[in-house]
């Protein structure tokens, strides 16, 4: 008889929008929901597969937030999985560790969260025994590898590890717990639940390493389709996977062309040719598109004056298309090459130039520097990550932001005035 179970991690419930224009608040709103019934699929999955267990390995919630609703709803889902007799099996990450209501909450008997010494479960199928060792950390910062704290296997069982951990680091992600995966293999368990890093993977070897990834991505930079593991057990002790999607909205770049466009009508054309074809592609319900325009094109200087037009075109295609949502238009768009050798005499093409050579001047960046960094000083704190979270992010700010302020200038008076 085969002992199966779920694994995910990184569900970050009421994880907030970091991203998102909040200029739309129907995408908002899918957007901000998206975790909580990313994670109401997968309970959905663990009652229609008929799984003995969900292992949750670190990060439910996304940090230090007291919402009642978010407690009443896990007590409605735990319920669910409680009533199915599936048992779950969670640990803490380093999220979970600044949040105060996973210390408020009362789950149901068949609910087990590991504390922080470590533990082992013992889960019986049929002639399977199965063990769960697992270890949560009560702070936020865990530097050292929590590998050597884990008991050994247990002989004559199959053991599964579940750990939350950075493994040899990862960009993006803080250092915690890490661990090799070579000492993973070594350690001598059958299967390793991983958590903490958003990106699925999975290290075959002496046993099954996966880092599921996150089941829900939250923003552009998580973009892709999202998932859980399936892991059956076999009688003779052989470990299977399976991939499954969970994502309710997925986030997805999208590049469109549109050099030698001459008309208006040709570039929403393109556009909506390109937002068809990822709607056919993404299997998650709603596709979430951030839309990048390129290309060298006569229409360059109306789409940049008229970006909020094309950003209101695209959005109209995106509904028509069904389920989906353009989330973010950037515009890098140039003249072609007849209108840029025949701009050498044009006037407004020459200020073009001049602005760009002020722009790329050592004084004048230190002077919009200033700027920005005063600017920044006065905002609220969560409202001061626009022009980037470091040093070399408000470096990438400026030249995004003074490269298009001239663009816009002149598009401005070559499209025909400010109407």
């Amino acid at each position: 008889m085969a002992f199966r179970f779920v694994h995910t991690a990184d569900i970050h419930l009421d994880s907030p929008l970091r991203s998102l224009a909040m200029r739309n608040p129907d995408l908002a709103e899918l957007v901000g929901d998206a975790s909580r019934q990313a994670f109401v699929s997968i309970v959905d999955l663990c009652l229609a597969e008929r799984v003995d267990a969900l292992v949750i390995a670190g990060d439910l919630y996304d940090g230090d937030q007291t919402s009642m609703k978010t407690a009443r709803f896990l007590a409605t889902q735990m319920t669910r999985l409680h009533q199915a007799g599936i048992r779950v099996l969670k640990i803490r990450g380093n999220h979970d560790a600044m949040s105060r209501i996973s210390k408020q909450l009362v789950f149901p008997d068949t609910v087990t969260i590991f504390g922080g010494r470590p533990q082992s479960v013992l889960q019986t199928a049929g002639r399977l025994d199965v063990v769960f060792h697992g270890l949560s950390f009560a702070s936020p910062k865990a530097p050292d590898s929590l590998l050597p704290k884990y008991s050994a296997p247990r002989e004559g069982a199959v053991n599964v590890g579940i750990m939350h951990t950075s493994l040899a680091g990862s960009p993006g992600h803080d250092v915690y717990a890490p661990c090799s995966v070579a000492d993973l293999h070594s350690h001598g368990f059958d299967y390793w639940a991983l958590g903490h890093i958003h990106v699925r993977q999975v290290h075959p070897g002496a046993s099954t390493v996966v880092m599921p990834g996150i089941p829900q991505g939250r923003d552009i930079n998580e973009a892709g389709e999202k998932s859980v593991t399936l892991v059956t057990i076999r009688d003779d002790r052989t470990v299977e996977i399976e991939e499954r999607l969970t994502s309710i909205a997925q986030f997805e770049r999208v590049s469109v062309d549109v050099t030698e466009t001459v008309e208006w009508s040709e570039v929403v054309g393109r556009v909506r040719s390109a937002l068809e074809d990822v709607r056919a592609s993404v299997k998650s319900r709603h596709a979430v598109v951030r839309l990048r325009v390129t290309g060298a094109s006569p229409l360059s200087w109306a789409l940049i004056r008229d970006r909020d037009l094309l950003l209101a075109e695209a959005e109209q295609v995106a509904e028509q298309t069904g389920d989906t949502w353009v989330e973010k238009l950037e515009l890098n768009v140039s003249p072609s090459a007849v209108e840029t050798s025949e701009g050498v005499a044009d006037p407004i093409f020459e200020l073009g130039q001049s602005m760009h050579a002020d722009a790329s001047s050592d004084a004048f960046r230190a002077e919009a520097r200033a700027f920005v960094q005063k600017m920044v000083a006065d905002l609220p704190a969560d409202g001061r990550d626009f022009a980037g979270k470091d040093e070399a992010g408000l470096e990438l700010f400026l030249d995004r932001v003074l490269a298009s302020g001239a663009d816009l200038v002149t598009a401005r008076l070559k499209a025909g005035g400010s109407q």
